[in-house]
Parts: structure tokens; C-alpha cells; sequence
């Protein structure tokens, strides 16, 4: 009781602190972009690796294109003092993690970290529960910026108690803490959680293979292929907006097998859904064709589109899928997808995809328009009028911005 005392009155002396005098912008009002240690380091991260991805992230420009968080998951964690509070790993993170904060800060993003609501994080680290207000202070002390929270070893616990209980003790920090919850979508918490957190998971995890997973992983659960939580996802667009938002996963952009166009079209699709851009490679290593992919500034304004809407897949012709967003300024965002194995010919007819989005209410109208294809710059806008043939590689995309003007 003592303990909690004692956080309760470091939150309330945070609060009235003059960093956090002004009001500060809406947390969330477009998805988070950034990168986690997770899916190319799994619990194998040290501050040496995380400086150098720091560095990274601003000499390959990704700072400026807008990915400012840069996360730590799993296995960051070192063991409880006698009270009770979390420590990170000495052997891992020798410098603590309050100065890694303050390296990354320096160097223009904002530092994440990862729990999980139950006793134990599904790596077997010291989970959260019951030490709820505790961490999140300690976060705050240390200069978090943005939390993820899982959901392992949760048995008997109440999804909706747990992550209200850890969001009411960030909100207690009086620090600007981005929620992310990891859920898994099991309890369906886009339907609950639009005020709790800034973010939920609408899947299970990602893995790095495109529709299927290879036959020698039968009976194994390692995560699911990229088109599986798009078709997840997808439906779910009339919870997202400003302030919370549908996450399918971080990216596996330059992981596993995926191939060129592969990566493209899992990139686009994220932007297409508004979903969180969190990258997953080593970013150390990555080519220059996946690095442009990164940072192709039109496709990442569809993602980080102020109007805030999810996109939507308006139909299917065989393997193709017709996908719009409505963007802010009456531009619309057209991507031809191609689902199937091989090069298809579409012929699009431009006054035949007239329509109006029940969602936002917004009717899509080419008529008089121009379309500017966002992964080829040396392509000429196209008038949108007539039929048009227009060839979309096999698992490959192709992306428009629409617009009068």
C-alpha cells in the first residue's frame, strides 16, 4: 500500500511538472509509424542494436519520412526489485534504459517499450499484472513514449479490466504514452477499446510469407501470411479513425520470403487500411529497393491521410481487387491488386467505378480527374476517362492518387 502511495503521488507531481503544462496534440491522429526489435531479432536485442537502428533510421532518412518510434519487444526485461519494481537487463542494456532514451531521443524519435497484462510476457519475462501503476510509472520515469501490451499468460483475467487498468495508469503518468494493445482480436476489443488505447490488434501474428504458409510448418503455429490478416482486417474499418486504430501487425517489409512485389503490395494494403507502419527488418542490411519501398513519402500520405479513413476492398474481378480510400480534399486513393499467380491485363473502365462509401458518406467520382501512379514516378498522370489497359504483375500493385486538380 505504501509502494502505490508513493507512485500515485509521483504521477500527481508529473502532472503539474511544466513539461506537461500545455496541452499537448492529439495523440494517434494518424496510425503510429516506426519499427520493433520483434520479427527479425525476436529476444535478442541489446542497446547496441538498438543505437545503431536509431542511427540508421535517421542517416537512411526514415526519421524524416515520418517513422519517429522506434520499440523495443520482448526480452529487454531484467528482474524485480524487492518492491516490486522492474529493471532491465544489466547484461543487455548495461547503460539502463532511461539513457537509451535519452539517446534516442536526441536523435529526433521517441522511445517504445514492451508488457504484457499477464504474469509472465509470452517470452517468460516479468509480465505486468499486478504491478500495473508501478511500471507505468517507471516508464515514465525512464522517458517511454509508447507502449505495447500483450496478452500471454492471461489466464482468468478479464481483457476489458486488464487493459483499462493499464491505460488508466499511463493516463496517471501525466506522459504522453501511445497504447498499444496486443490482444490478438481474440475479445474483439475494436467494439470496446476506442477510449482505452490508440491502437489494437485485429490478429494474430504476422509471419513473412505472402498467402500461405510452407506445407513443413503444417502443425506448427508460427503466425499467419500476409493476405490472411488483410482479410481479417478489412471488414473492421468502420472502428478505425482519428485516435484508435486497427492494427493487422507490423510489417515484414524486407523479411522471410517475400519477394519485390510482395513486399510493395504488403506496404500498400497497410496504407491502404490506415494501419500502423511499424517496420520489422534488419534495417542495417536492407537493400536499397526495399529502402525506397520505406520511403516513398506518396504512398506513406495515403497511411497518414488526416481525413483518417480506412480503406475499403469495393470488389474482386477473378484474382483482381479494387481497393479505395477516401483522402482528405476530396482525393481518392485507387490500388489494383493482384492476388493471383500470374500478370493480368485489367481493363479499367473509369465511369463504371463511380460509387459512394457508406462509411464516410464520400462519393467517388473520376469524371474530370487525373491519376498519378505512386510507384512509378516517371509515369505521366493519366486522364481518367474511357477504358483503360493497365497490366498489374502477379502479387504486385498498382497504385493511384486521384484527384481534380
Amino acid at each position: 500500500m505504501y509502494i502505490r502511495k508513493l507512485i500515485y503521488a509521483a504521477a500527481a507531481a508529473l502532472l503539474i511538472t511544466p513539461a506537461f503544462a500545455q496541452e499537448a496534440p492529439r495523440l494517434g491522429a494518424t496510425p503510429q509509424m516506426g519499427w520493433n526489435s520483434w520479427n527479425k531479432f525476436g529476444m535478442n536485442i541489446n542497446e547496441d542494436l538498438i543505437k545503431a537502428t536509431a542511427d540508421k533510421m535517421v542517416e537512411l532518412g526514415l526519421v524524416d519520412a515520418g517513422y519517429i518510434y522506434l520499440n523495443l519487444d520482448d526480452g529487454w526485461h531484467g528482474e524485480r526489485d524487492e518492491q516490486g519494481f522492474i529493471h532491465e537487463d544489466p547484461q543487455k542494456f548495461p547503460s539502463g534504459i532511461k539513457a537509451l532514451a535519452d539517446y534516442v531521443h536526441s536523435k529526433g524519435m521517441k522511445l517504445g517499450i514492451y508488457s504484457d497484462a499477464g504474469w509472465k510476457t509470452c517470452g517468460g519475462c516479468a509480465g505486468s499484472f499486478g504491478h500495473e501503476f508501478q511500471d507505468a510509472y517507471t516508464y515514465a520515469q525512464w522517458g517511454i513514449d509508447y507502449l505495447k501490451y500483450d496478452w500471454c499468460y492471461t489466464e482468468n483475467i478479464n481483457p476489458k479490466g486488464a487493459y483499462k487498468l493499464m491505460s488508466e495508469a499511463l493516463k496517471a503518468t501525466g506522459r504522453e504514452i501511445w497504447f498499444s494493445m496486443c490482444e490478438w482480436g481474440t475479445a474483439k476489443p475494436w467494439e470496446w477499446a476506442a477510449d482505452i488505447a490508440q491502437s489494437w490488434r485485429t490478429t494474430g501474428d504476422i509471419w513473412p510469407y505472402f498467402d500461405t504458409i510452407p506445407s513443413e510448418f503444417d502443425g506448427q503455429w508460427h503466425g499467419d501470411p500476409v493476405m490472411k490478416l488483410v482479410d481479417l482486417n478489412e471488414p473492421l474499418r468502420v472502428y478505425a479513425g482519428p485516435g484508435h486504430w486497427n492494427d493487422p501487425d507490423m510489417l515484414e517489409v524486407g523479411n522471410g520470403s517475400l519477394t519485390l512485389a510482395e513486399n510493395r503490395s504488403h506496404f500498400t494494403l497497410w496504407c491502404m487500411m490506415a494501419a500502423p507502419l511499424l517496420m520489422g527488418n534488419d534495417l542495417t542490411t536492407m537493400p536499397a529497393e526495399v529502402l525506397q519501398i520505406l520511403i516513398n513519402k506518396d504512398v506513406i500520405a495515403i497511411d497518414q491521410d488526416p481525413l483518417g479513413i480506412q480503406g475499403l476492398r469495393l470488389r474482386t474481378d477473378g484474382r483482381i481487387e479494387y481497393w479505395f480510400k477516401p483522402l482528405e480534399g476530396g482525393d481518392w486513393a485507387f490500388c489494383l491488386f493482384n492476388r493471383g499467380a500470374e500478370d493480368t491485363v485489367v481493363n479499367v473502365d473509369w465511369a463504371s467505378l463511380r460509387f459512394t462509401d457508406e462509411l464516410s458518406g464520400l462519393t467517388f467520382d473520376p469524371a474530370g480527374c487525373k491519376a498519378r501512379n505512386l510507384w512509378d514516378a516517371k509515369a505521366k498522370a493519366r486522364k481518367t476517362k474511357g477504358v483503360q489497359k493497365v497490366t498489374v504483375p502477379t502479387h504486385d500493385v498498382v497504385l493511384y492518387r486521384i484527384s481534380a486538380k
